[in-house]
Protein backbone atom coordinates (compact mmCIF):
# COMPACT_ATOMS: atom_id res chain seq x y z
CA UNK A 1 0.00 0.00 0.00
CA UNK A 2 1.47 3.12 -1.34
CA UNK A 3 1.37 5.88 1.91
CA UNK A 4 1.37 8.95 -0.77
CA UNK A 5 -1.87 7.97 -1.62
CA UNK A 6 -3.38 8.55 1.64
CA UNK A 7 -4.51 11.91 2.37
CA UNK A 8 -5.26 12.43 6.38
CA UNK A 9 -7.81 15.28 6.66
CA UNK A 10 -7.47 17.03 10.40
CA UNK A 11 -10.09 19.26 11.29
CA UNK A 12 -8.68 21.75 14.47
CA UNK A 13 -9.81 24.43 16.85
CA UNK A 14 -7.69 25.46 19.28
CA UNK A 15 -5.43 22.67 19.51
CA UNK A 16 -1.76 24.20 19.89
CA UNK A 17 -0.86 22.14 22.58
CA UNK A 18 -1.29 18.76 20.73
CA UNK A 19 -1.80 19.20 16.98
CA UNK A 20 2.66 19.04 16.21
CA UNK A 21 2.47 15.72 18.40
CA UNK A 22 -0.91 14.52 16.59
CA UNK A 23 0.66 14.88 13.31
CA UNK A 24 4.05 13.45 13.47
CA UNK A 25 3.55 9.79 13.51
CA UNK A 26 1.23 10.16 10.36
CA UNK A 27 4.37 12.45 8.78
CA UNK A 28 6.46 9.39 9.89
CA UNK A 29 4.15 6.91 8.07
CA UNK A 30 4.65 8.96 4.94
CA UNK A 31 0.97 10.41 4.15
CA UNK A 32 -0.03 13.32 2.68
CA UNK A 33 -1.47 15.53 6.13
CA UNK A 34 -3.98 18.70 5.46
CA UNK A 35 -4.86 20.70 8.54
CA UNK A 36 -7.87 22.89 8.15
CA UNK A 37 -7.54 25.55 11.31
CA UNK A 38 -11.58 26.44 11.92
CA UNK A 39 -10.72 29.84 13.12
CA UNK A 40 -8.72 28.58 16.63
CA UNK A 41 -7.72 31.81 18.77
CA UNK A 42 -4.67 29.96 19.73
CA UNK A 43 -1.59 29.97 18.23
CA UNK A 44 -2.41 26.58 16.44
CA UNK A 45 -1.62 27.98 12.74
CA UNK A 46 1.45 29.49 13.56
CA UNK A 47 2.19 25.79 14.91
CA UNK A 48 1.01 24.09 11.47
CA UNK A 49 3.06 26.87 9.33
CA UNK A 50 6.10 25.05 10.69
CA UNK A 51 5.08 21.63 9.36
CA UNK A 52 5.65 20.04 6.41
CA UNK A 53 2.06 19.73 5.82
CA UNK A 54 -0.54 21.42 3.89
CA UNK A 55 -2.71 24.06 6.07
CA UNK A 56 -5.39 25.63 5.67
CA UNK A 57 -7.38 28.50 7.59
CA UNK A 58 -10.98 29.30 8.06
CA UNK A 59 -10.58 33.14 9.24
CA UNK A 60 -13.79 32.32 11.53
CA UNK A 61 -15.07 29.22 13.60
CA UNK A 62 -17.49 27.54 11.41
CA UNK A 63 -17.39 23.91 13.08
CA UNK A 64 -15.44 20.38 12.52
CA UNK A 65 -18.03 19.67 9.35
CA UNK A 66 -17.40 22.66 7.87
CA UNK A 67 -13.47 22.38 8.45
CA UNK A 68 -13.57 18.59 7.24
CA UNK A 69 -15.42 19.50 3.67
CA UNK A 70 -13.10 22.07 3.32
CA UNK A 71 -10.21 19.65 3.84
CA UNK A 72 -11.53 17.36 1.23
CA UNK A 73 -12.68 19.72 -1.22
CA UNK A 74 -8.86 20.93 -1.19
CA UNK A 75 -7.56 17.01 -1.23
CA UNK A 76 -9.78 16.24 -4.38
CA UNK A 77 -8.82 19.57 -6.10
CA UNK A 78 -5.05 19.37 -5.40
CA UNK A 79 -4.41 16.21 -5.02
CA UNK A 80 -4.84 12.75 -6.67
CA UNK A 81 -4.31 10.41 -3.76
CA UNK A 82 -6.93 7.30 -3.81
CA UNK A 83 -7.90 7.24 0.05
CA UNK A 84 -8.80 9.71 2.39
CA UNK A 85 -8.90 9.11 6.26
CA UNK A 86 -10.87 11.73 8.66
CA UNK A 87 -8.68 11.83 12.02
CA UNK A 88 -9.10 13.75 15.12
CA UNK A 89 -6.73 16.24 16.39
CA UNK A 90 -6.82 15.94 19.98
CA UNK A 91 -4.09 12.88 20.07
CA UNK A 92 -7.70 10.52 20.68
CA UNK A 93 -6.83 8.37 17.45
CA UNK A 94 -3.79 6.09 16.72
CA UNK A 95 -1.99 6.59 13.41
CA UNK A 96 -1.03 3.15 12.68
CA UNK A 97 -4.45 1.78 12.27
CA UNK A 98 -4.89 3.84 9.34
CA UNK A 99 -3.30 1.21 7.23
CA UNK A 100 -5.60 -1.75 8.53
CA UNK A 101 -8.60 0.79 7.47
CA UNK A 102 -7.42 1.19 4.24
CA UNK A 103 -6.68 -2.29 3.56
CA UNK A 104 -10.73 -2.77 3.20
CA UNK A 105 -10.98 0.19 0.90
CA UNK A 106 -7.89 -1.42 -1.19
CA UNK A 107 -9.51 -5.11 -0.94
CA UNK A 108 -13.15 -3.60 -2.24
CA UNK A 109 -14.79 -4.66 1.04
CA UNK A 110 -16.64 -1.44 1.13
CA UNK A 111 -16.39 2.19 -0.44
CA UNK A 112 -16.34 4.05 3.89
CA UNK A 113 -15.01 2.22 6.76
CA UNK A 114 -16.21 3.53 10.14
CA UNK A 115 -14.15 3.51 13.32
CA UNK A 116 -16.00 1.76 16.04
CA UNK A 117 -14.97 1.79 19.93
CA UNK A 118 -17.33 -1.21 20.65
CA UNK A 119 -16.61 -3.70 17.81
CA UNK A 120 -14.58 -6.92 19.27
CA UNK A 121 -10.77 -6.20 19.10
CA UNK A 122 -11.28 -2.68 19.76
CA UNK A 123 -9.84 -1.35 22.98
CA UNK A 124 -11.13 2.46 24.73
CA UNK A 125 -10.82 3.65 27.84
CA UNK A 126 -14.40 5.64 27.71
CA UNK A 127 -15.97 7.06 30.80
CA UNK A 128 -18.87 5.83 31.77
CA UNK A 129 -21.13 9.06 31.20
CA UNK A 130 -20.04 8.93 27.59
CA UNK A 131 -21.05 5.38 27.13
CA UNK A 132 -24.45 6.04 28.08
CA UNK A 133 -23.95 9.79 25.93
CA UNK A 134 -23.18 7.02 22.82
CA UNK A 135 -25.82 4.79 23.13
CA UNK A 136 -28.63 6.70 23.25
CA UNK A 137 -26.59 8.63 19.84
CA UNK A 138 -25.90 5.28 18.12
CA UNK A 139 -30.12 5.06 18.49
CA UNK A 140 -30.63 8.93 17.02
CA UNK A 141 -27.97 7.42 13.88
CA UNK A 142 -30.64 4.34 13.69
CA UNK A 143 -34.01 6.21 13.89
CA UNK A 144 -32.65 9.21 11.34
CA UNK A 145 -30.73 7.01 9.08
CA UNK A 146 -31.52 4.07 8.92
CA UNK A 147 -28.31 2.53 9.45
CA UNK A 148 -27.63 0.17 12.55
CA UNK A 149 -23.69 0.53 14.30
CA UNK A 150 -22.23 -0.21 17.31
CA UNK A 151 -20.60 3.37 17.54
CA UNK A 152 -21.65 7.02 17.12
CA UNK A 153 -19.78 9.90 16.35
CA UNK A 154 -16.76 8.55 16.02
CA UNK A 155 -14.57 10.84 14.19
CA UNK A 156 -11.86 8.28 12.72
CA UNK A 157 -13.28 7.07 9.31
CA UNK A 158 -11.36 6.51 5.74
CA UNK A 159 -13.18 6.41 2.41
CA UNK A 160 -12.07 6.38 -1.36
CA UNK A 161 -12.08 9.22 -3.32
CA UNK A 162 -14.96 8.66 -5.12
CA UNK A 163 -17.11 7.81 -1.64
CA UNK A 164 -15.25 11.13 -0.56
CA UNK A 165 -16.29 12.65 -3.30
CA UNK A 166 -20.15 12.22 -2.61
CA UNK A 167 -19.89 12.95 0.92
CA UNK A 168 -20.65 16.54 0.52
CA UNK A 169 -21.40 18.00 4.14
CA UNK A 170 -23.46 20.98 4.61
CA UNK A 171 -23.73 20.36 7.95
CA UNK A 172 -21.17 22.83 9.40
CA UNK A 173 -20.80 21.82 13.09
CA UNK A 174 -21.24 18.16 14.96
CA UNK A 175 -24.62 16.93 13.10
CA UNK A 176 -22.10 16.46 10.51
CA UNK A 177 -20.99 13.06 12.06
CA UNK A 178 -25.04 12.10 11.79
CA UNK A 179 -25.34 13.69 7.95
CA UNK A 180 -22.20 11.45 7.10
CA UNK A 181 -24.21 8.23 7.90
CA UNK A 182 -27.56 9.82 5.83
CA UNK A 183 -25.47 10.48 2.83
CA UNK A 184 -23.37 7.05 2.79
CA UNK A 185 -27.01 5.60 2.27
CA UNK A 186 -28.69 8.45 -0.14
CA UNK A 187 -25.60 7.25 -2.34
CA UNK A 188 -25.80 3.72 -1.96
CA UNK A 189 -21.87 3.66 -0.61
CA UNK A 190 -21.09 0.01 0.90
CA UNK A 191 -19.76 0.55 4.44
CA UNK A 192 -18.11 -1.26 7.22
CA UNK A 193 -16.81 -1.41 10.58
CA UNK A 194 -13.40 -1.33 11.99
CA UNK A 195 -12.22 -1.64 15.52
CA UNK A 196 -10.07 1.21 17.14
CA UNK A 197 -8.01 2.04 20.18
CA UNK A 198 -9.27 5.25 21.68
CA UNK A 199 -6.96 6.92 23.83
CA UNK A 200 -8.90 9.17 26.14
CA UNK A 201 -7.10 11.97 28.55
CA UNK A 202 -8.04 14.79 30.55
CA UNK A 203 -6.82 17.34 27.79
CA UNK A 204 -9.39 15.16 25.12
CA UNK A 205 -12.31 14.67 27.71
CA UNK A 206 -11.79 18.37 28.31
CA UNK A 207 -12.38 18.89 24.36
CA UNK A 208 -15.12 16.76 23.76
CA UNK A 209 -18.92 17.28 23.59
CA UNK A 210 -21.17 18.26 26.96
CA UNK A 211 -24.10 16.79 27.14
CA UNK A 212 -25.93 20.44 26.88
CA UNK A 213 -23.80 20.30 23.33
CA UNK A 214 -25.23 16.80 22.61
CA UNK A 215 -29.13 17.87 22.95
CA UNK A 216 -28.09 20.96 20.35
CA UNK A 217 -26.97 18.07 17.95
CA UNK A 218 -30.44 16.38 18.43
CA UNK A 219 -32.17 19.56 18.25
CA UNK A 220 -30.50 20.41 14.82
CA UNK A 221 -31.27 16.87 13.57
CA UNK A 222 -35.13 17.28 14.04
CA UNK A 223 -34.97 20.68 12.72
CA UNK A 224 -33.36 18.51 9.33
CA UNK A 225 -35.23 15.98 9.49
CA UNK A 226 -38.70 18.10 9.77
Amino acid sequence: MDPSQIAVVIPCYNESKVIAQTISPLLALGYCVVVVDDGSQDSTFAVLKQLPIYSLRHATNFGQGAALQTGVEFVLRSTDVQFIVHFDADGQHRAEEIPEMVRLLVDDKCDVVLGSRFMAGASANVPVAKKVLLRGARLVNYLFTGLSLTDAHNGFRAMTRRAAGLLKLSEPGFTHATEILWLIRQNELRFCEHPTNIRYTEYSMAKGQSIFNSLNILWDLVLIKV
